[in-house]
C-alpha cells in the first residue's frame, strides 16, 4: 500500500548516531529517526487506533551520540557537583543484607532472566559510527535489532556484538525491513546463546507494567521499568526509498529509553519479549539527542514475527497492501467531515479496485479498528498478513459501504 504520510518524513532520529537509534556514542553526533520456531501466523488484534500520530518529534532511538555521554562524564563519581563541607559521621553502621531471592514478577527477576539475551550492537560505516541494543533468537547467534541502528553500517562497514557475560562476535547481517524497521543479524562463531522469550504483544493491556533492556548511550546491560502508557499509537518514523512509510502501531510506554536503548527488548513481567524499543519523543524538534522524556515507542512483536521469520531465512520480506495511495481526510470549513483516510489513488488490478473503492472515497474502519487517518490506515494494514481477510467500511458520496476483501502482497512491487 502506497500509502504515503501528508507531511514530508520526520527527520533523523536522534537516538542513533547518525539517525540515531539507541546505543554507545557514535564519532559524530547523533540524530534520531522517527522511528524458537518463530510464530508464521498474525495474531489477533485489539479494536482502535489512537487517533494522535507521533510523527515529526518523534526519533529513532539507536545509536547513543557524543553530547549524552559528554553530560554524563560531566559529573563527578557520585553523580554531583560539589557538596560542600557535610559533616562526617564519627561512626558507621554494617548492617547484616541476606541475598533474598527475587520474588517473582519482580523487575529484580525479569532483568535476571532476560539480561543474558539481550546485547549490545556497535556500528561503523563511511558516515560514522554509533550503537544500538539487539535481542537474541537463537543460540547459535540469530540477532533481531532495528533496520535504523545496522543502517549506519552501509556496505562495507562493521558489525560488533557484545554479549552480557562480556564476550564479543562479529556480525553479518541476514536481513533488513524498512517498512517495519526490523532486521536480522548472525554472530559469527558462537553457541551456547540464551535466546529470549518471545510473548503475546496482543495480551497486553494499558497500564501493565513493563521492563525495557539494552544499551543507552551505549550503558550495555541496563534495565528500566514502567508501564504501558498507551496501545496501537500509530508512529511514522520516514519512508524507504520508494516513498512507503515506515508506521507500525506502536506500543506507549514510560519506562526510560534512551538513544542505544533500540532494537532492545521490552518485556512483560513473565519476562516474555512483547515489543522492540524503536523511537521516542523529543521535548523539542531542535533537540537532536534528547534523551527520556517518558514517551517511547515500541513495535509489538506480533505484527512483526512473520516478517523476522522470513528474514532469518533469507527470505525478501512482504507485507499486506491494499493497492491505493491515501492521505488524511480534508476538513471542509474548519470542520472534519470524516475521520478516516481518504483514497488519492486506486491501483488498477489491486484488491482495493476490485472491491470497488475509488478516489474520493473515506476508510473509517478496517475490521473493528478505527481509521482516524492516513497514518493509521497503514499501521492497521501493516498488523496484517498478505492474504488475510478483511471488512473494510468506508464512506462513498455521503453513504456508509462496507466490503470484504483479501489483502495483496507487496511481493515484487516497488510499493505498498
Amino acid at each position: 500500500m502506497n500509502d504515503q504520510p501528508t507531511t514530508p518524513p520526520p527527520g533523523q532520529n536522534p537516538y542513533f548516531s547518525h539517525d540515531v537509534p539507541l546505543g554507545p556514542p557514535p564519532e559524530g553526533p547523533p540524530a534520531m529517526t522517527q522511528t524458537a520456531p518463530l510464530p508464521a501466523q498474525r495474531r489477533p488484534r485489539r479494536a482502535g487506533l489512537a487517533a494522535t500520530v507521533i510523527a515529526t518529534a518523534v526519533v529513532v532511538g539507536g545509536v547513543a551520540g557524543v553530547g549524552g555521554a559528554a553530560a554524563w562524564n560531566a559529573l563527578d563519581d557520585n553523580g554531583t557537583a560539589n557538596a560542600g563541607s557535610a559533616a562526617t559521621p564519627t561512626t558507621s553502621q554494617v548492617v547484616d543484607t541476606p541475598d533474598s531471592p527475587a520474588p517473582s514478577g519482580s523487575v529484580e527477576a525479569v532483568a535476571a532472566k532476560v539480561l543474558p539475551s539481550v546485547v549490545k550492537i556497535d556500528v561503523s560505516g563511511s558516515q560514522g559510527s554509533g550503537s544500538g541494543s539487539g535481542i537474541i533468537l537463537s543460540s547459535d547467534g540469530e540477532i533481531l535489532t532495528n533496520n535504523h541502528v545496522v543502517a549506519l553500517a552501509g556496505d562495507g562497514g562493521s558489525l560488533v556484538v557484545s554479549f552480557n557475560d562480556g564476550s564479543t562476535a562479529k556480525a553479518d547481517v541476514l536481513g533488513t525491513d524498512p517498512l517495519t524497521d526490523t532486521a536480522v543479524i548472525k554472530a559469527q562463531g558462537v553457541s551456547g546463546l540464551t535466546p529470549a522469550t518471545i510473548g503475546k504483544s496482543s495480551d497486553l493491556k494499558v497500564g501493565e507494567s513493563v521492563v525495557a533492556i539494552g544499551s543507552p548511550f551505549g550503558l550495555d546491560s541496563t534495565v528500566t521499568s514502567g508501564i504501558v502508557s498507551a496501545l496501537d499509537r500509530p508512529v511514522d518514523v520516514g519512508s524507504d526509498g520508494q516513498g512507503n512509510s515506515t508506521t507500525y502501531p506502536a506500543i506507549q510506554t514510560d519506562a526510560a529509553i534512551n538513544p542505544g536503548n533500540s532494537g532492545g527488548a521490552l518485556v512483560d513481567l513473565d519476562g516474555n519479549v512483547v515489543g522492540i524499543n524503536a523511537s521516542i519523543r523529543t521535548a523539542t524538534s531542535s533537540e537532536s539527542e534528547a534523551g527520556s522524556i517518558g514517551l517511547g515507542f515500541a513495535i509489538p512483536m506480533d505484527e512483526v514475527m512473520p516478517v523476522v521469520d522470513q528474514m532469518a531465512k533469507g527470505e525478501t520480506p512482504t507485507h499486506a497492501r491494499l493497492g491505493i495511495q491515501v492521505s488524511t481526510a480534508a476538513s471542509q470549513s474548519g470542520a472534519l467531515l470524516t475521520d478516516g483516510a481518504e483514497v488519492q489513488d486506486v491501483t488498477a488490478g489491486s484488491t482495493a479496485a476490485d472491491a470497488g473503492l475509488t478516489k474520493g472515497d473515506v476508510i473509517t474502519k478496517v475490521d473493528d479498528h478505527l481509521i482516524t487517518s492516513a497514518d493509521s490506515l497503514v499501521a492497521t494494514v501493516r498488523s496484517y498478513r498478505p492474504g488475510d481477510k478483511v471488512t473494510v467500511t468506508y464512506e462513498h458520496a455521503g453513504d456508509t459501504k462496507t466490503v470484504t476483501l483479501t489483502l495483496d502482497s507487496d511481493a515484487g512491487t516497488s510499493n505498498s
